[in-house]
């Protein structure tokens, strides 16, 4: 979140580099025909009546400019899609209504049903952010929430309730938590657990900013130190112990507020960006023995393209051009336009975004949560991109900026273009909002992708995708066993007439949120699939045939390939 005292920042960044459209190596081609796709408002004709906190009381604290996230996860083991939105609380001294984070749970019929307090998730704390895991293998989806003060580890009983195990479980995280992820970094099976932290604050150390010289206003990051973020390895016993420094991740300097995993360089080695806050990027490589080494500079992706740090908060990685390497997509601050890292392999990116019309629709938005997904499935992957500035006031000293600001929604024409399509998906996906998480789902189980947004101080917006399956589709769900159940870290390809895809299955990403884990693959016009192979956490390569597109299946590493009930 970049300086807001800097009022006379130019509105417009120089458009240097380059935008390599047709690079060598790519196996990129023009999508099919546009599925005529709407993105309709239907949170309240589902049942979602949530209202976000911030806690704020008029001391425009900073913690409440950054919340909240959300997640689309399956709690309850019937494969269909709940919800988790995360919620924040007055601070201690200060008046406010209860706020508790809030789970939806889905009931098959287009509907959800609040069960928060019999699921035992009315739990006070101020929340930010979310990860979804499996930590202990027991088949059923537990619950980290990060928040200031103290984070949240929530196991799940297999009946519906989660129980807080967070001091049993030896997880202890008590600064200024955002992101969070789930990960295999070690290959032993068992899920670990990074989580991004942002500054040291409390509200004895606040500090007093101003825009103007007498109002105060939201102090920036700049005016307070860092924290490290944390790495917990998973001992395998119901606890984890604090592997940060251990594993080279330790880093006061550092102020996160994204992380995504991937294997940039296709090692096998699960890798981490993080996004930090006026503050480098980082690119952490896993390294052999348990260890990462930090290359964010040597890649290209610790500043943006004049030399200058920016204010990074939303992440995803995926293989948008069919290249076989996965790229990487930051939303910064407004007046910095998105990140969009191309990777030309050998451990180098390139951001793309400055001459492109990801760069320059997004020159004045504020981005926070942000994913690559197919709305089309035409068989490339398209940017969203939640938007919404920090100070109700920015707009009396900078004009052109909006504290509400409509999302962005890009989509990929081939040739490593994008377009901004707002005017052409509906109404509803096109009005302001102060944003922060952002998370996919099919959450009605008809094929194509629809998205949640959490909104700061304001109500959560669920959007169903009408016309994306238009075009063919294939739903995996990936059960790993001996890999860790929710198969984080295997890599899928799926094989067409239409060519070949690549993804990984994963955790986190976006900003403060997690997207649903079964991996959606866009087939176009395809009638048939020809196979797919999966390489698994554990190392075992299996290939699958006999899929028919249109189908959702569960691949099972031990027991091999069924159709998803």
């Amino acid at each position: 979140m970049k300086v807001l005292l800097l009022l006379g920042m130019a509105a417009a960044l120089p458009f240097a580099g380059c935008s390599d459209a047709g690079r060598q190596g790519s196996a990129d081609a023009a999508p099919a025909a546009d599925a005529d796709v709407v993105f309709s408002d239907v949170t309240s004709a589902v049942g979602i009546q949530f209202e976000h906190h911030n806690g704020r009381s008029g001391k425009k604290y900073l913690p409440e400019t950054l919340g909240s996230g959300c997640a689309f996860f399956d709690y309850n083991g019937d494969n269909w899609p709940d919800i988790l939105l995360i919620n924040s609380r007055s601070f201690e001294g200060t008046p406010g209504r209860s706020s508790s984070a809030a789970l939806y749970k889905n009931n098959k019929d287009g509907t959800f049903s609040d069960v928060t307090s019999e699921a035992g998730l009315d739990v006070e704390i101020f929340g930010l952010g979310t990860a979804i895991g499996d930590y202990d293998n027991d088949g059923d989806s537990d619950i980290y929430i990060t928040a200031l003060g103290e984070d949240k580890l929530f196991r799940n009983d297999g009946k519906g309730r989660f129980q807080d195990v967070t001091h049993a479980s030896g997880i202890e995280n008590k600064d200024f938590g955002t992101s969070a992820a789930w990960f295999d970094y070690d290959k032993d099976g068992r899920l670990d657990l990074f989580v991004a932290n942002y500054v040291k604050w409390s509200p004895e150390e606040d500090l007093w900013c101003s825009l103007d010289g007498e109002a105060k206003s939201y102090c920036t990051p700049e005016s307070y130190s860092g924290v490290s973020s944390r790495l917990f390895r998973n001992l395998g016993d119901g606890r984890f112990e604090d592997a940060t420094r251990s594993a080279g991740l330790f880093d006061e300097t550092s102020k996160a507020l994204g992380v995504v995993v991937f294997d940039y360089d296709r090692d096998g080695g699960l890798d981490l960006f993080v996004a930090n806050d006026t503050q480098p990027n980082k690119l952490y490589h896993n390294e052999p023995g348990g260890t990462f080494r930090e290359v964010g500079l040597a890649a290209g992706v610790a500043f943006g393209e004049d030399g200058r740090a920016r204010g990074a908060m939303g992440v995803d990685a995926a293989d948008y051009d069919r290249s076989g390497r996965p790229h990487l997509v930051v939303g910064n601050f407004s007046n910095e336009m998105i990140n969009l890292y191309h990777n030309e392999g050998k451990g180098l990116f390139v951001d793309d975004a400055p001459p492109s019309e990801v760069g320059r629709a997004s020159l004045l938005s504020l981005t926070f949560g942000t994913f690559f997904f197919d709305y089309d499935l035409d068989g490339y992957l398209d940017i969203f991109a939640a938007n919404g500035h920090l100070d109700p006031e920015i707009e009396r000293v900078q004009p052109k900026v909006r504290f509400a600001q409509p999302p962005l929604l890009f989509r990929n024409r081939g040739g490593g273009k994008f377009e901004p399509v707002m005017d052409d998906v509906g109404k509803d996906l096109s009005k302001p909002l102060v944003a922060r998480g952002a998370a996919y789902a099919d959450y009605d189980r008809d094929g194509d992708l629809d998205i949640l947004v959490s909104t700061n101080n304001g109500a959560a917006h669920l959007y169903r995708n009408d016309g994306g399956n238009e075009n063919s589709y294939l739903r995996l769900k990936l059960v790993g066993q001996p890999s860790n159940r929710d198969a984080i870290g295997a890599e899928v390809t799926v094989r067409g007439p239409s060519g070949e895809q690549w993804r990984l299955v994963r955790t986190g990403s976006s900003y403060c949120s997690q997207s649903e884990l079964p991996l959606t693959f866009g087939l176009a016009n395809d009638l048939s699939v020809d196979n797919i192979e999966v390489k698994w956490p554990s190392g075992q390569l299996r290939t699958y045939r006999d899929l028919e597109p249109n189908h959702a299946y569960l691949v099972h590493e031990e027991y091999g390939l069924q159709p998803l009930p």
